[in-house]
């Protein structure tokens, strides 16, 4: 479904909810709020793909649209849809429409798995039967009652002193409605215990934490009781790349925050980030990025030059 065909009940709060975040951010960036785990987007070009690791998260378009890569798949979203992520993954996104008099104005609220094991705690009559696992990111039809929701949590910002005790209780809402969507099975799998998801989550998290470390797939298999063939099935299932390619993804995403923001030079970058061969790196980076590394880096700075007044 795209914007075009979105009926009027969700077209009429989509409008509602670019008002409200148009007059809460004037200038193009992705702003923090009050509400720690809410994050407003407003940008009025479109842009370079631009590679970052995926918190888990809720996205919503009000107005824009925007495309994201998952290894070879691409996940596109705009005001008829909304895109929910359950994991940390390494992704590539573009915003494609956005202009100065229609800028790009969207939310990123952050979730966790403990707030849906909440949610399915108290309701757990209602999800009963077998969690098949599935993709870690996702998009689906937006429904006027998720918009109703997200609409009341963003008009908090304009009345702070009651952001403490409402926020937790509309966030607590705006899940529960994801919870009983269509794709909700693909939230609700990482929090069930013991589930293939969940460990994957759990491997996720131990790669994280050790990206700049050698990697055994038998070492990940045994922290979570997985065959290693079963840990690197399940695991492509749910990010679309093998714990591998998902390791050097962080790897190079890493190293490129260096090179840029550290002004680290290539090889010391690449060592940094747990290669071993800077030859190796070089040849990574380039095929990930589309340039070596110092010419990436020059790219990236130019750009930045020329966006300032």
């Amino acid at each position: 479904m795209n914007v075009q065909e979105m009926d009027s009940e969700v077209k009429e709060k989509q409008q509602e909810l670019a008002r409200c975040i148009d007059r809460l951010v004037q200038t193009d960036e992705t702003h923090p709020t009050a509400i720690p785990s809410l994050r407003l987007i407003r940008t009025s070009t479109v842009s370079e793909p631009l590679h970052t690791v995926h918190e888990p998260s809720l996205c919503v378009i009000a107005q824009g649209s925007k495309f994201v890569a998952l290894a070879q798949e691409t996940f596109q979203y705009d005001p008829a849809s909304y895109m929910i992520a359950s994991v940390h993954l390494p992704v590539c996104g573009q915003i494609i429409q956005a202009s100065e008099d229609t800028p790009f104005l969207g939310i990123q609220l952050g979730i966790s798995t403990d707030q849906v094991l909440d949610i399915m705690k108290e309701t757990s009559s209602a999800w009963r039967g077998k969690i098949h696992s599935g993709r870690g990111i996702s998009v689906s039809k937006t429904k006027p009652l998720l918009l109703d929701a997200i609409i009341r949590l963003v008009r908090l910002l304009e009345t702070p002193q009651d952001i403490p005790v409402l926020a937790p209780l509309i966030i607590h809402e705006i899940l529960y409605r994801i919870l009983q969507d269509e794709q909700g099975d693909l939230v609700r799998q990482f929090a069930v215990m013991g589930s293939h998801a969940q460990c994957v989550a759990r491997v996720i998290q131990l790669i994280h934490s050790g990206y700049d470390q050698p990697l055994r797939i038998e070492d990940l298999a045994k922290e979570v009781n997985m065959s290693p063939s079963s840990l690197h099935q399940y695991f492509k299932k749910v990010t679309a790349m093998s714990p591998i390619q998902y390791q050097k993804q962080l790897r190079l995403q890493e190293a490129r925050r260096l090179l840029f923001s550290e002004s680290m030079d290539a090889t010391h970058a690449a060592f940094k980030v747990g290669y071993e061969s800077p030859s190796q790196f070089s040849r990574e980076y380039t095929r990930m990025f589309g340039l070596p590394p110092k010419s990436d880096v020059k790219q990236l700075q130019d750009s930045l030059y020329q966006e300032r007044p």
